[in-house]
């Protein structure tokens, strides 16, 4: 017996396709004999896992992550948060759309009751109900399906090859002195640029390349229109007129179906545009109205009048920054004069103080100034020493009286001082000094007058002769 082949991928798990006991043999040799088959054991699974079993199904399949689907849709709901819940159906089938917010105000066309869309999106699981939904991402009528996905087809293609790069995007220039404007001449586009030109920059010139813009062979003659506005470019640079040849080109053409403005998302009409020497502006179509022309031009405006209005300033904005420029030109020439005129008078002030005449008179007035402060100040001076002096010469008898007798006093102690100390004194107390007689050093001890020395006795009233009897025994 062989074993049970396994289930293809892309089947979900079924309670039947379990596996068998692994303790149950494969197969059995001949002659022995089968056990009873035993019932396997159902493996139960959550709500959970068998909704993120679905899901993943889902999202792997890759025919259910880019779909376009065609049917009727039926109520539509929008909610606080701004996405739209609808239903699309056809006479067999129902399916649940959900088209959130960030994509369902990008688009021109809306979900209505009762219309025959045809939907871009992805069916996906939302697992907290269990709902199977198609997540919407475009909403386009049907009938244009085809040409919607050959638009979608054909963009990635050109985008691929960095023809809607905004690097390569260019500049306008600012006041263009002439406009190429590529559109029908017979249609309300050319009366609306022509109209908005004028109004807004009159110095403008313009020049009208005629072309189909819809129909057959329209793409064609847009083409043929680009060629020979460029021939045209260079037969003008060539006769030594290139400062007036257009410096801007706008392609032009009034609103439409998605069929009407097909040929301007026609391959040569996208390269026409990105080869082109001049910067490109589109007005094409209205403001929902997208073409492939847009990504491939410099500047795409909503409409033909707005690309208008895109290429030239407006000569009212512009008369007024230049009255505001003028004024303030005429501030600052103010502000300068005035500037330069003070310092022209200080200058002038400068040069009158160096004028000799008035140094020399500046310096005799100083000259005369100093000789003045000086006069007074020895004037000054003199005045006080004169009074100092006199208030001295009053003071000194005082003085000179005071100090006389403080000197007498001091004398007079000191008089009386060496009076008391005198050696007078002291012999008229009844002392006496002895001298020898032969040298008349004064005698202190017994043994400097040895008998037989002639002494000299000084008292207070005179002196005494005397000989020394010699040392008196104790």
């Amino acid at each position: 017996m062989s074993p049970t082949p396994e289930p293809p991928d892309w089947l979900l798990p079924s309670w039947d396709s379990l596996p068998e006991d692994p303790d149950e043999p494969v197969g059995r040799s001949s002659g022995s004999a089968r056990p009873a088959p035993v019932a396997p054991t159902p493996r139960v699974r959550t709500v959970s896992e068998v909704s993120r079993a679905i899901k993943e199904r889902l999202r792997t399949d890759d025919g259910l992550r880019d779909l376009w689907v065609e049917g009727e849709v039926g109520r539509v709901t929008v909610s606080s948060a701004g996405h739209a819940y609808f239903a699309l159906k056809d006479a067999r089938a129902t399916i649940q759309a959900v088209w959130f917010r960030d994509d369902r105000v990008r688009s021109a066309f809306q979900a209505q009751t009762g219309l025959s869309v045809i939907a871009h999106g992805r069916m996906d699981l939302f697992e907290p109900q269990g709902a199977l939904q198609l997540y919407v991402d475009s909403l386009q009528p049907a009938g244009v399906g085809n040409l919607a996905v050959r638009f979608e087809e054909l963009k990635a293609r050109l985008a691929a090859e960095g023809l809607f790069d905004t690097a390569r995007k260019r500049p306008l220039p600012r006041r263009p002195g002439a406009v190429a404007v590529i559109t029908s001449p017979t249609g309300a586009v050319w009366h609306d640029v022509h109209t908005v030109l004028a109004r807004r920059w009159p110095l403008t010139r313009l020049v009208v390349v005629a072309c189909r813009v819809q129909g057959a062979g329209a793409e064609a003659s847009i083409t043929a229109a680009f060629r020979r506005l460029e021939r045209y470019l260079d037969d003008e640079r060539a006769a030594g007129r290139g400062d007036e040849a257009p410096s801007v080109t706008i392609l032009a053409r009034g609103g439409g179906s998605l069929e009407d403005l097909w040929s301007f998302n026609d391959e040569r009409v996208v390269r026409a545009v990105v080869a082109h020497p001049l910067p490109v502006v589109t007005g094409v179509g209205h403001e929902v109205d997208v073409t492939l022309a847009d990504f491939a031009a410099d500047v795409r405006a909503a409409t033909p009048s707005a690309a208008a209005e895109l290429v030239v300033p407006d000569r009212a904005e512009v008369l007024r920054l230049v009255g505001r420029g003028a004024e303030r030109a005429r501030t600052a020439v103010s502000a300068s004069v005035g500037g330069r005129r003070r310092g022209l008078e200080a200058e002038a002030r400068a040069l009158a103080l160096l004028e000799p005449r008035n140094q020399l008179a500046a310096s005799r007035e100083r000259t005369g100034l100093l000789l003045d402060r000086a006069t007074r100040a020895v004037g000054e001076r003199l005045a006080r020493d004169g009074a100092r002096l006199e208030a001295t010469g009053r003071r000194a008898p005082l003085v000179v009286s005071g100090r006389l007798d403080r000197a007498r006093s001091r004398l007079a102690a000191t008089g009386a001082s060496l009076t008391a100390l005198a050696p007078e004194a002291t012999l008229a107390r009844g002392y006496a000094i002895v001298r020898r007689g032969a040298d008349g050093a004064i005698v202190t001890m017994p043994a400097q007058a040895p008998a037989g020395s002639g002494l000299t006795i000084q008292v207070a009233g005179g002196t005494i002769g005397a000989t020394s009897q010699g040392e008196a025994p104790a």
